[in-house]
């Protein structure tokens, strides 16, 4: 069996132009503030398996960040009630979400942070299992 690479850790890191607006708007969702912080330059929050970093590319870098090719980031965030989480995402001046849509695993509602990423809030058929008390 070939030797490969030993990865201990994984987070997801959202680039933004505008860092300011997305720290603020990830401060006022999490209800956290960032640790470490960088002002002007970077923010990650610490969530249960999840690090989430914000940075601000640097000038010769931000044509890598342009999403010329249709990619994208979803950040999905499981959830104990949905709509408690979708009353405390317009708490933050998010735009009102008028769509709750079912899946097979459980209900799902959409919004965007400020710098266009996607906010999937999940809230799973066995939450009551994933959440007791």
């Amino acid at each position: 069996m070939p030797m490969g690479l030993t990865y201990y850790d994984a987070f997801v890191a959202i680039a933004a132009d505008d860092l300011d607006s997305l720290i603020a708007f990830y401060q006022a969702l999490l209800e956290q503030e960032p640790k470490p912080y960088v002002p002007g330059r970077y923010a990650e929050f610490q969530l249960a398996g999840l690090r989430l970093g914000l940075f601000k590319p640097k000038e010769d870098h931000i044509d890598e960040f342009a999403n010329s090719d249709g990619a994208a980031v979803s950040l999905c965030l499981e959830v104990q009630n949905l709509e408690d989480a979708i009353a405390h995402l317009e708490s933050t001046g998010h735009p009102p979400i008028d769509e709750i849509t079912a899946a097979s695993h459980g209900r799902e509602a959409y919004g965007y942070d400020p710098a266009g990423s996607r906010l999937i809030f999940h809230e799973s058929n066995n939450a009551a299992q994933k959440f007791p008390g």
